[in-house]
């Protein structure tokens, strides 16, 4: 990595795997749908919140990020679309139709089922609406690029994508654990006491997470440039 300029990169990638850890819209989202529908969904939104990421990996290391930072439309424009975006996906949850112990279905069935396109395209556009993770990547990522480097584009650009990487298999094993979770809850849920609590967890979680959604949104739309 010293070829290309960068400093300090085992503490980057410590400090990553930690941020990455860190609860947010992306982790709330890959266990979401890692509960309602398995191990796969969770993969599918890790590699979409990848994809989010990428992008603004991209944006940084062309320089277009700095005009997130310098520009208070542009800050604001994909700011409001952001709130508005996560506050859609957590109304939706919000209103979603209360499963009962009768109708409670296993992942992957039709009641609960989302396709993994749709996993990931959801995931996708949580990241790439989110100015902070743009402000984020212009922020963090340079303080790892040595100020003598002559190809600092390129330092920033493979940072990124260690960061990226990393995050996509954070995200994916903390939503494969959520996922193994959630059928172990299913497998114990044989007598009547047992459904009934799966059913409410069923039904609790997804608000509970809807409201975080909802807040997020908020907060993104109230948050000062």
């Amino acid at each position: 990595m010293e070829e290309l300029g960068i400093r300090h990169f085992s503490a980057f990638v410590a400090a990553g795997v930690m941020l990455n850890l860190t609860p947010g819209p992306d982790l709330l989202y890959a266990i979401t749908r890692a509960g309602a529908q398995g191990s796969r969904a969770a993969w599918a939104a890790a590699l979409g919140t990848s994809a989010g990421c990428l992008l603004h990996v991209a944006l940084g290391a062309l320089g277009v990020a700095a005009l997130l930072a310098t520009s208070a439309t542009a800050f604001a424009l994909l700011k409001f679309a952001g709130a508005g975006w996560l506050a859609w996906l957590g109304l939706r949850m919000l209103l979603a139709r209360a499963p009962t112990v009768a109708t409670h279905h296993p992942p992957g069935s039709a009641a609960n089922h989302q396709s993994l396109a749709g996993v990931f395209r959801e995931a996708a556009l949580i990241n790439m609406l989110n100015p902070k993770v743009a402000l984020f990547f212009l922020a963090f990522v340079p303080q790892f690029v040595a100020p003598q480097s002559a190809r600092p584009g390129m330092a920033f650009a493979a940072l990124g994508a260690v960061f990226v990487v990393n995050g996509a298999l954070v995200t994916g094993a903390v939503g494969m654990t959520a996922a193994a979770a959630a059928a172990r809850l299913r497998a114990h849920a044989g007598s009547p006491s047992w459904s009934r609590a799966v059913a409410r967890i069923g039904t609790v979680l997804p608000r509970v997470i809807g409201a975080l959604f909802v807040a997020l949104g908020l907060k993104l739309a109230l948050e000062p440039r």
